[in-house]
């Protein structure tokens, strides 16, 4: 008998014959009857997905599960070079990879949103000013805004937007969105454009689903990604590749 104080989990349980999930058998009230997508939000929530959550987590799955050769990818392909045996070490250690710079700031664009969207809408583009200031005056980097490749704009931020939209979203998080955007640019004078991970947090959010586990939707996607670069390594193997490449490209220079 557990005392009301000890913890407890509501997420899972089995005996012999089953498996419960949220109070559902997954045998027959889960498999073949819900998509992962909807699978997902009811594990985290534990309630049915709406129209909304349902188009904006299946939209951001598939918008950041691929990349390219990003920093995440090489560590995984490099890692099973060295150990082909270990799929799951490839795996984590594309996952360790992915930080602020890669693939995670959602959860810390989410929270810029929601402090705007908190305001007033009569003062919304003036709190958005205040923020834009306030990184660009501590030269710090604005999670959501920048990237590397997409310097004329990020083209998942528009369909992620349509996608919410359509579904019903009310837009409140991704007109913050946009009114930050626009603040950076008049803030430092240049043209930062908006990238995908301040879509996911906006449309996180416009969704009702908590913006402190934004990363972790990233992360579920990247899995697959990873997964799918780690297949492709065993036809088309560029781990060495990689290796003599950094080998060559970091070349020794004795101390001194």
């Amino acid at each position: 008998m557990y005392k009301k104080d000890n913890p407890v989990t509501h997420l899972c349980t089995s005996d012999v014959d089953n498996i419960w999930i949220r109070g559902r058998n997954l045998c027959d009230d889960l498999i073949g009857k819900m998509s992962f997508t909807d699978f997902i939000v009811f594990h985290f929530l534990g309630k049915d997905a709406t129209k909304l959550q349902h188009a904006v987590v299946d939209a951001v799955l598939v918008c950041i599960m691929e990349h390219g050769m990003t920093p995440s990818a090489v560590a995984s392909r490099v890692t099973y070079l060295g150990a082909p045996e270990s799929l799951q070490g490839a795996v984590a250690a594309g996952l360790l990879g992915a930080g602020s710079r890669f693939v995670g700031t959602a959860d810390e664009a989410a929270a810029l949103l929601a402090r705007i969207v908190g305001k007033p809408q009569a003062e919304r583009a003036g709190e958005a000013a205040i923020i834009a200031t306030e990184f660009h005056g501590a030269k710090k980097f604005l999670p959501g805004y920048g990237h590397p490749i997409h310097t004329n704009g990020d083209p998942r931020v528009k369909r992620l937007d349509e996608v919410a939209r359509a579904a019903g979203a009310k837009g409140e998080y991704l007109d913050a969105m946009y009114l930050l955007g626009e603040a950076i640019k008049k803030a430092s004078g240049k043209n930062i454009v908006i990238n995908v991970n301040a879509a996911i947090g906006a449309v996180l959010l416009e969704a009702d689903l908590p913006p402190t586990i934004a990363r972790g939707f990233n992360l579920i996607a990247r899995c697959a990604g990873l997964v799918g670069h780690l297949l492709e390594e065993l036809t088309e193997p560029a781990g060495y590749h990689i290796w003599k490449l950094a080998d060559e490209g970091v070349p020794y220079v004795a101390a001194g």
